[in-house]
Order: C-alpha cells, then sequence, then structure tokens
C-alpha cells in the first residue's frame, strides 16, 4: 500500500492538470482555475515528496 499511494498523488495531479487546462480554455474566473493550479501542484509536491528515500517511513 506505501507505494501505491505517491502513484495515486501523482495521477490526481495528472487530473488536476487537465482539469485547470480546461477551467483556463473555458474562460472560468481565474480564482477557480488558481486553486486547481494550487491543488495540482500540492498533489505533485506529495507524491514527488513521498518517493524520495526514507520519506515514505
Amino acid at each position: 500500500m506505501n507505494a501505491v499511494l505517491p502513484i495515486l498523488l501523482l495521477v490526481l495531479a495528472g487530473v488536476l492538470v487537465g482539469g485547470v487546462w480546461s477551467l483556463h480554455r473555458q474562460g472560468a474566473p481565474r480564482g477557480a482555475v488558481l486553486l486547481t493550479a494550487v491543488l495540482a501542484v500540492l498533489a505533485t509536491a506529495g507524491g514527488v515528496l513521498w518517493l524520495l528515500p526514507g520519506a515514505g517511513r
């Protein structure tokens, strides 16, 4: 289970990045785009940091 969680975070980050792009193209309010982008960055950082040696212990 420990190896699945960072992968799920990175998958979530990919979905959120797609959402950011979609929201931007549809002309969504800037706040919605920025909030989704921040969540994508946090999910990416969480997934990458979890994969670092010793971080998941």
